[in-house]
């Protein structure tokens, strides 16, 4: 019988059967068990490696937390263009509400990270929606801002609440409503 060598160093990205990809669906099913962003040794023991295995494909924490919410957040509505502005909005909204709910522990992870590619694809979604209507780029700029604002706040007290699903809905509907309807006068000028 013969005993094949160990290679010394790192492994190759394609023998060692672990990718960033699967790394990343780890943490994020990891982040929706445990409602909160998983450490990486409980990843590394989830995925059944050393914890340095993690640090091949991210060099910290910070990037790898990144790249998960980068993920979480390309999952959101993505508009097609082909409903009214507003209701894409609105669908765009109350998508981000629902990966924030299923997801516990984003809310706090977007907001701590100093790299701005979650919120990026956030806001080349929201300026999907809204680039026909013809507001200057502060305007758009402020659109979002506020948006972004009201959808974290309504995140952050939907944490401590027993509110059913469809009454959450009801509550988004009517202030969105109120969101839009100030924002179509804007629209319409396309004034700052």
């Amino acid at each position: 019988m013969t005993v094949k060598p160990k290679k010394r160093g790192r492994p190759s990205k394609s023998g060692s059967g672990l990718s960033q990809k699967m790394i990343v669906d780890a943490a994020k099913a990891l982040m929706q068990q445990q409602g909160s962003v998983p450490s990486i040794r409980k990843l590394a023991a989830e995925l059944g490696v050393d914890a340095m295995a993690i640090y091949y494909y991210f060099s910290n924490k910070e990037e790898l937390l990144e790249a998960v919410a980068i993920s979480l957040v390309e999952g959101i509505y993505q508009p097609a263009g082909l409903a009214p502005w507003q209701e894409e909005l609105t669908e765009l909204g109350w998508s981000y509400l629902t990966l924030l709910s299923d997801y516990p522990g984003l809310l706090e992870t977007l907001l701590k990270m100093r790299s701005n590619g979650p919120a990026e694809v956030f806001t080349t979604r929201f300026e999907q929606v809204i680039s026909d209507i013809g507001l200057v780029d502060e305007t758009q700029r402020h659109a979002v801002n506020l948006f972004a604002d009201y959808l974290h706040g309504f995140a952050f007290s939907m944490q401590f609440t027993t509110i059913e699903h469809e009454e959450k809905k009801a509550i988004y509907d009517g202030s969105i409503s109120l969101y839009l309807h100030a924002l179509s006068p804007v629209a319409m000028t396309g004034c700052n």
